[in-house]
């Protein structure tokens, strides 16, 4: 008996958050994947100049911000269940 293969995600497939999670996991090269409205979203490569550097601004302006604010944490590529169809995964957030 062969093991079951998971189908791969591919850019604009309509899956259920369960069924997104499941894909996503097996997929360990697999640097970011969104699930927006139901949705999956996969980023393109970024550039330095118009991605890098103003993602490393942000970044540092929301530790900032979290060292001089009790009970915030600066997070940089993390995956938010927001509901049961959108989990975004942000460049940076604060929570």
């Amino acid at each position: 008996m062969s093991p079951v293969s998971i189908p791969p995600l591919e850019n604009g497939d309509r899956l259920t958050r369960p069924e997104f999670e499941r894909r996503y996991q097996a997929m360990t090269q697999l640097k970011k994947a969104e699930l927006i409205a139901g949705v999956v979203y996969m980023a393109a490569a970024v550039r330095a100049k118009n991605h890098g550097k103003p993602h490393a601004n942000i970044i540092g302006w929301l530790t900032a911000y979290e060292v001089a604010t009790p009970g915030v944490e600066t997070l940089d590529n993390t995956t938010v269940r927001l509901d049961g169809d959108n989990q975004p995964q942000p460049d940076a957030l604060l929570r």
